[in-house]
This record gives structure tokens, C-alpha cells and sequence, in this order.
């Protein structure tokens, strides 16, 4: 993705701590909400989460004393983007519920940023390269080898998140957009705050399932929080450092998804899952390089160019 300007090396390093942190808090959220779904469901899941993370970010901003740190600018935008990650969220909620292990999981959403590549033509007018597309192509069939027929992801499950993720693509290249105006507060507040009424609209789908368990209770705890903490980190790294710096740490939930997977509920990933996850990322990687050094040379052309341009006037 193109870069809005060189982030200063003090905001990149800011930026990296940023997102790492997100990532790691993320990772454990999330097998918080894998725990207590059997629980309650999807659909509670959705509004406990919206409720708690909306309630968290007002405490930890201090929006609650000065309401225009959360005041939206790029309002339609905004709109768009929760509405689309509300959908994601329940599209990765549906895969855990049906037993998808944690990690797998992740393993699909590694084709996030090979979808941001594509999507990056018609939303932000990139030209890609015959490399980058030899590599994107390469990705996807990775994402073929985890979900050859017959294999542990050889279900329709894995099919739903896939068009989940290629939705949390495009909500990420919004994300970018949006740091622009709004604060990353207000990006993260109106984002719990949507997944309320979505919770609401999916309850025929996903009726409430019972009480959570005094564990359960501790896991929506940390559910809402932490995808509070964590998307409000995401939402200022964004606004700190480019993607393309920013980018390679997503694999990193490959590792941690997994571990965390084998140590709770002791999924082991299949050989197929890890060779197909392995290609994917080497893709997306790729395609990051190709980003840097494309940037890089455009800079350089533009530093050759200025002092003719000047000259010419």
C-alpha cells in the first residue's frame, strides 16, 4: 500500500510497539471469546463485547469527561468499516463455535494481506507489479493447500472465513484511510459500539446458548477489554507508521494462535494447514518488500526530480 508520508523513525518505533502489543493482546482475547462461546454464543458474545470494549475505551481515553475525543469526522467511512469488521467478527465467532482451532484460523487470515495487495488497485489506484502478482497468485495457492479436500480445513467453515477475511482486508485499507481524520479513540469506540446492534440483528441465528460460568465471566471480561486495548492500539499504530512497516507483525498470531491452541485444547495443526501458512506468508512478506522498494525508488525519483523541476521554473 502506498505510504501517506515517511513516518519519522521515533513514530515507526512507536507504531512497531504499538501493533505487537495489539497482536499479543489480541491473541489472547480471542481464546478468551473461543473459551466461553460454547456458552453463550455468537450473538451474546457480539453485544457483551461492544458493551464492555465501548465501556473500556471511555475509561481508558478519557472520553467520558471530554466527548470529543470519540466525535467521528469521516462519519460514512467509519460506518462502512464497523459495519463490514462486524460482520468479520462474526464470521471468526461462527469458525471457533464449530471447533475451528485457534490457530488455523489464523493461518487463513494470513491471506488478509495478499487481499489488501488486490484490493489496493481499485480502492487506492496502485499499479502492482508481475512480481507481486506471481507472488499474490503463489499466496492463494497456499490457501488451496489448507483447504485441499480431504484435509483437517476441507470444511465449510473454513469457506465463511475465508470471505471473512477478505472483508477484514478491505476494513484494514479503510483503517488507513480513517487515521487521516479520526481520532484512533473514535475509530475503536464506534467500532465496540457497533457490535451491539449486531449482536442484536444475529440473535435469531445465533440464539443465546445460557449463563456463562464464573471462568466464562472472566473470559468476557477480558474479551471486551482486551479487543478494546488492542483495537485502540492498532488504530494508533496506523496513525503512526505506515502499513508496510507495520504489516509483517500480523503473522506473528500464526505462532501465538497455535501455541495458545496446543496448550488450552491441544490442537495440533496439520501438516498441510503449516505448509500451506508457510507459503501464504512468505507471499505476503514478499509482497511487502516489493512495497518498500517501490517506495523507496519513488522517493529517490522524486529527490532527482525536484531540483530539475525547480531549475525549469
Amino acid at each position: 500500500m502506498p505510504e501517506l508520508q515517511p513516518a519519522r523513525p521515533d513514530e515507526a518505533l512507536r507504531g512497531i510497539g504499538c501493533v505487537a502489543a495489539g497482536f499479543a493482546i489480541v491473541t489472547v482475547s480471542d481464546a478468551a471469546v473461543k473459551w466461553v462461546l460454547p456458552e453463550i454464543g455468537v450473538a451474546m458474545a457480539m453485544i457483551l463485547r461492544g458493551i464492555i470494549g465501548a465501556f473500556a475505551i471511555l475509561l481508558l481515553t478519557g472520553a467520558w469527561r471530554s466527548p470529543g475525543i470519540v466525535r467521528p469526522v469521516n462519519r460514512p467511512l467509519l460506518f462502512w468499516r464497523c459495519l463490514l469488521h462486524c460482520l468479520v467478527t462474526v464470521t471468526f465467532y461462527f469458525a471457533w463455535v464449530r471447533g475451528m482451532p485457534l490457530g488455523d484460523s489464523y493461518a487463513v487470515a494470513a491471506m488478509a494481506p495478499l487481499a489488501m495487495t488486490l484490493l489496493a488497485i481499485p480502492i487506492l489506484g496502485e499499479a502492482v507489479g508481475w512480481r507481486r502478482w506471481l507472488s499474490t497468485l503463489a499466496g492463494f495457492l497456499g490457501v488451496l493447500v489448507m483447504v485441499r479436500p480431504g484435509g483437517d480445513l476441507w470444511r465449510w467453515e473454513a469457506g465463511v472465513l475465508l470471505a471473512g477475511v477478505g472483508l477484514m482486508a478491505l476494513t484494514r485499507l479503510w483503517m488507513r484511510v480513517l487515521a487521516r481524520t479520526d481520532r484512533p479513540a473514535g475509530i475503536t469506540f464506534w467500532l465496540m459500539v457497533a457490535h451491539v446492534p449486531m449482536g442484536i440483528a444475529v440473535l435469531p441465528l445465533f440464539p443465546p446458548l445460557g449463563w456463562p460460568s464464573a471462568g466464562g465471566i472472566v473470559a468476557i471480561l477480558f474479551l471486551g477489554f482486551g479487543n478494546a486495548c488492542a483495537h485502540f492500539l492498532f488504530a494508533r499504530a496506523f496513525a503512526l507508521a505506515p502499513v508496510g512497516l507495520l504489516a509483517p507483525f500480523e503473522y506473528s498470531t500464526i505462532v501465538m494462535g497455535t501455541l495458545v491452541g496446543l496448550l488450552v485444547w491441544g490442537d495440533v495443526p496439520a501438516w498441510t494447514t503449516v505448509l500451506g501458512a508457510t507459503v501464504v506468508v512468505a507471499a505476503g512478506l514478499y509482497n511487502l518488500y516489493r512495497e518498500r522498494v517501490r517506495a523507496r525508488q519513488a522517493r529517490a525519483a522524486e529527490r532527482v526530480a525536484g531540483p530539475a523541476l525547480a531549475e525549469a521554473r
